[in-house]
């Protein structure tokens, strides 16, 4: 990451800057967006812009470029190295104020940020192995359909998963699953994929709908419903999903083993199809 662009400039990222009267530094007043990049070529980016959209139209804001626009910046900030896996971040805030006032202010300019970098390869131990989570109280503001910038309760609940030995936090509200701190959760039981429903009680990923598309495409029988955490902790398979992690086999809840304690077998033929999919692209 050498180049990055911040409202309407090309510049290292040593020169980036942000005036500390942004509201998205003083109220985290802003929306964002995380895109895998395979190939040179963004990943399923109309559906990434779209929900940017209506993150952008919760919070009354406009998207304050054309998707033309955002892509010569994609473009210009991937294409150096066009043959690598990268994450493209792009985030929008309010912009800058005179004061620090809970009110929007009038007229004024969205600050727009983009980066990328080379992504994380993939790791094979997950597919041998699997992840450990645990699972935890989603104590999150109820618009979590937003994706917002203001994820201090995503980072204290994804550090208590990392404190307590685990690469994930399961959350649970009012005794049903939501979502992970930085992840859609699957479970599979009975062969049927399981994943909760769309509300604002939780992001609908881009993988997560991929996967429901993956699965509908060869027959697997899946379903949005609703998932209580005793059919979490009785799962047959537990999976994650996220742009950054694509999908991950959970093969360890609450120190104890899920289903047989290795990735299952219908985790397996969901990433195969996964894998095909990015090398059709």
């Amino acid at each position: 990451m050498s180049e990055v662009y911040l409202k309407g400039k090309f510049m290292p990222i040593e020169e980036a800057c942000v005036p500390v009267m942004d509201r998205g530094f003083l109220f985290g007043d802003g929306v964002y967006e995380l895109i895998p990049v395979y190939g040179g070529r963004p990943f399923r980016l109309s559906q990434h812009m779209e929900r940017l959209d209506n993150s952008l139209g919760s919070v009354r804001m406009e998207n304050p470029l054309q998707l033309d626009a955002w892509e010569r910046i994609f473009a210009r900030l991937t294409g150096s190295i066009p043959d690598i896996d990268q994450l493209l971040y792009l985030q929008v805030t309010r912009g800058v104020d005179r004061t620090r006032n809970h009110l929007f202010p009038q007229g004024g300019e969205p600050t727009v940020f983009v980066m990328a970098w080379t992504a994380e390869p993939r790791d094979p131990d997950i597919s041998g192995k699997g992840i450990a989570a645990v699972v935890l109280e989603d104590n999150r503001w109820h618009r979590c359909d937003i994706k917002a910038t203001a994820l201090l309760g995503n980072v204290l609940l994804r550090q208590a998963a990392q404190d307590a030995g685990a690469a994930e936090a399961i959350l649970v509200r009012d005794g049903l699953v939501t979502e992970g701190s930085s992840t859609n959760p699957f479970v599979v039981q009975d062969g049927e994929i399981l994943t909760p429903p769309a509300s604002n009680r939780l992001l609908r990923g881009i993988t997560r709908d991929l996967v429901l598309e993956l699965a509908r495409g060869v027959d697997m029988p899946c379903a949005e419903r609703h998932i209580t955490r005793d059919e979490l902790e009785t799962a047959d398979e537990l999976w994650i999903s996220s742009s950054s992690r694509e999908v991950q086999p959970v093969t360890l809840l609450d120190g104890k083993p899920v289903g047989e304690g290795v990735p299952g077998a219908l985790w397996r033929r969901i990433d195969d199809l996964f894998q095909d999919y990015k090398t059709r692209l």
